[in-house]
């Protein structure tokens, strides 16, 4: 594939800093791809209702900027878990399993989460050659998925201290308003989450702050955070969004993806 055609995606500088040339990632907007409408750009949710071949081209752009085929991109059926699997080379392949959450010391495989609101958080300790990627709502973001890949990464030989866990495009405390029962559910897990709400203009509602969440949990579980603070609710010409989406009344909604491999000798 000619390389003008591919996407050029976000990097994260502390990322590529502390993760040097043995691992590569990126943070992939909707620009460079094929789909069209609605699905304007590079769409690769295949659970969305874009022509496949369209998203099947999308995902093969994704995995040739990392100078890989289509099948070493591995991607997951998101369900809002904590749950976190460990990607090698026979199921790398295979067909998307149920998780929000992957981790490898394989080199050669692309580590794909997809996103339209929610946080992509992608993982990375060089030295031990373990990286991870997960998507993290506010379900996931509470109950663990976060904490679980760290834990998975350590299973295979990463250090946490050494991890570097980098949050992308996902919405941002300007535009996510919830109802009462939704803070309410947080202050019973922690009462001092109650710092991630800020009044709202909407009477008995609240702005959520899930990047910051996001990181403090990521720094509580003893790995350097960041976030690359990329609202994706105002920007439509760089990203998909569920809210905006389900705010135009819209039928359906792209996905963008973040991803990253370690490098094949």
């Amino acid at each position: 594939m000619p390389k003008n055609d591919l996407p050029l995606p976000i990097e994260s500088t502390l990322l590529r800093e502390r993760a040097g040339a043995r691992i590569r990632h990126g943070f992939f907007t909707r620009t460079g791809g094929v789909s069209e409408g609605i699905y304007a750009g590079l769409n690769v949710g295949i659970g969305s209702d874009d022509d496949r071949d369209r998203v099947i081209e999308n995902r093969a752009r994704v995995a040739a900027w990392f100078d890989l085929p289509l099948d070493r991109l591995a991607t997951l059926h998101q369900i809002h878990s904590p749950d976190v699997i460990v990607v090698d080379e026979q199921s790398a392949a295979s067909e998307r399993p149920k998780a929000d959450a992957m981790v490898t010391n394989v080199p050669g495989i692309v580590l794909g989460v997809l996103s339209a609101d929610c946080g992509p958080i992608l993982f990375a300790d060089a030295e031990a050659g373990v990286i991870g990627a997960a998507h993290a709502g506010w379900k996931g973001a509470l109950h663990g998925v976060l904490e679980n890949t760290v834990e998975a990464m350590v299973s295979l030989g990463a250090d946490r201290s050494r991890i570097t866990a980098v949050l992308g495009p996902s919405i941002g405390p300007e535009s996510y308003e919830v109802g009462p029962e939704f803070v309410a559910n947080f202050k019973a897990v922690d009462p001092s989450y109650e710092v991630f709400f800020s009044a709202s203009d909407k009477p008995g509602h609240a702005m959520f702050d899930l990047p910051s969440l996001t990181v403090r949990r990521l720094t509580e579980a003893g790995v350097r955070a960041e976030n690359l603070d990329l609202d994706t609710y105002p920007d439509p010409e760089r990203f998909f969004s569920y809210r905006r989406t389900t705010h135009a009344k819209e039928p359906d909604y792209g996905r963008q993806i973040s991803a990253i491999a370690i490098r094949e000798d």
